[in-house]
């Protein structure tokens, strides 16, 4: 069996689904469908009982494609806050809870909550992006563009 550690997870053990490759730089690791294992792994830890350590609580919430800002945003909390919470481990019930019910409405395909989601990633990529404007035959243009070397989405 494969210890899975990616994100900082400890209880994560594959038993198939991946293929292992000794390589001149060490051993090499490749995933059968990651992004379905990684919805795989996110709803068990959605669904597992006890609290949610801090690296389960950053893996749901960037298997959500969420920020720290916009999860604070939707929480009602800063950032730091969620950076705390994930270093620490120290997540308070009710966040732990949102968080739980936000992952498990998104993959059961819930409009409202998939709308809500990618409308807070788009507010985190604009808050992340510059306007540029340009003026051409006494008309003025602009576009938007993400700013270099910024990161919008976790």
């Amino acid at each position: 069996m494969y210890h899975f550690t990616d994100g900082g997870l400890r209880n994560v053990w594959l038993k198939n689904g991946y293929v292992e490759k000794d390589t001149p730089y060490g051993k090499a690791v490749s995933f059968h469908d990651l992004d379905g294992l990684i919805k795989t792994i996110c709803l068990a830890l959605s669904s597992k009982p006890g609290k949610l350590t801090g690296a389960e609580f950053r893996y749901i919430r960037c298997g959500l494609l969420l920020s720290q800002k916009s999860l604070g945003k939707l929480l009602g909390c800063t950032e730091q806050a969620i950076a705390k919470w994930e270093k620490t481990g120290k997540v308070p019930k009710t966040s732990d809870l949102v968080i739980r019910m936000l992952y498990k409405k998104a993959h059961d395909g819930n409009e409202r909550i998939g709308a809500t989601v990618e409308m807070l990633n788009i507010i985190d990529r604009i808050s992340h992006s510059r306007i540029i404007v340009s003026e051409s035959r006494q008309k003025w243009t602009s576009t938007v563009e993400e700013e270099p070397g910024d990161v919008a989405v976790a």
